[in-house]
């Protein structure tokens, strides 16, 4: 007989329309686990409001250019439908989703696991690949506020990170090889890996989230190199989404780009790595303002790799870090190995 086993894939969320912004915003900016404030914490929720007020002004415009909304939802229940089938053959799953700033909440997750009841085991999978306080330890936390202690339901297993996976180096190498199609001499191209920015104070504090972005770009070069005879000479790494005063993580997109402009490249190909769905960041910060800087900066040929989403092969990399956890192994084919 199947185990009975609930899954919940944790996400940011986003807006689901240009109303939902300011919300979303002041959700985003009341979590200590983005911006920590130490003892001035009590000033968070004003402040929290404050700034949601003022950049939801801008942010409702580039929401309006890509949809009025963000994908986030609908991609990440794709992957959740996809993830669901994938595993029918071994499992019986029961698969939801917790967003941290907006619909579905963690909450209703929560609902949705205990509807579902009774499970042999519950399987907490975070969508970002690579650990960090601010999204991986601040949706586990959101999890435990809600959900309460597992004490008296069915036993947790938590999945830290995928950041080394084979299958999902492999989805972002695929992803990588088609755009590289579209350049007559891939070789000499500048690939630009582009992450999430943290706040400096949370590496300081032991944040993994470098360390473990440093591995997958290691693990798709190396990887990328051996399938593809045209991979790019020349990788460079930078950071996006900078909010506020205090140091990020560097160096910035935008201003990589300014230099790489003046360092004479011409073509370049951007690959959003620490994303697994199409959001602002992607859709706005890297394919519309980073396209018109592009140009400005005199980078003529301009692409993005888009999000590994709900691929074959990443799904295949989140089955397998599931049934993994769980130790349950495929009996009917063995998994296709990087290299």
């Amino acid at each position: 007989m199947k185990k009975r086993v609930g899954i919940v894939l944790f996400q940011l969320g986003g807006p689901d329309s240009l109303e939902a912004v300011e919300p979303f915003l002041r959700n985003l900016f009341l979590d200590p686990d983005i911006i920590p404030m130490g003892p001035l914490g009590f000033l968070r929720r004003p402040l929290a409001t404050y700034i949601a007020k003022k950049r939801s002004v801008p942010v409702r415009g580039r929401y309006a250019m890509i949809g009025r909304r963000s994908p986030i939802a609908l991609l990440t229940e794709r992957q959740r439908t996809r993830l669901a089938d994938a595993l029918s053959p071994q499992i019986e799953p029961v698969v939801t989703t917790a967003m941290r700033y907006w619909k579905p909440f963690t909450a209703d997750a929560v609902a949705a696991i205990k509807a579902a009841a009774p499970l042999d085991q519950l399987v907490l999978l975070p969508l970002y690949p690579q650990y960090s306080y601010a999204t991986t330890l601040s949706s586990l936390k959101e999890w435990r506020r809600v959900y309460g202690q597992p004490s008296g339901g069915p036993p947790e297993l938590t999945i830290q990170s995928f950041h080394d996976h084979p299958l999902y180096i492999e989805s972002l190498v695929e992803k990588i090889g088609v755009c590289l199609r579209q350049f007559p001499d891939s070789s000499r191209i500048q690939l630009l890996f582009s992450a999430h920015g943290i706040p400096l104070n949370l590496v300081e504090k032991g944040d993994p989230y470098p360390k473990h972005i440093a591995e997958t770009l290691r693990l798709v070069n190396e990887q990328g190199s051996k399938r593809h005879p045209n991979w790019p000479r020349t990788q460079i790494l930078c950071y996006q989404s900078r909010v506020g005063p205090m140091k990020w993580l560097e160096p910035p997109f935008l201003e990589t780009m300014e230099r790489l402009g003046r360092e004479g490249v011409k073509e370049a190909l951007v690959v959003p790595i620490s994303f697994v769905t199409e959001h602002i960041e992607t859709l706005h910060e890297i394919n519309i303002d980073g396209r018109v800087d592009a140009k400005k900066f005199g980078i003529d040929r301009f692409r993005m790799m888009p999000a590994v989403g709900d691929s074959p092969t990443f799904i295949s990399a989140l089955k397998d870090v599931v049934l993994r956890k769980l130790g349950i192994s495929e009996s009917k084919a063995e998994l296709r190995a990087v290299g």
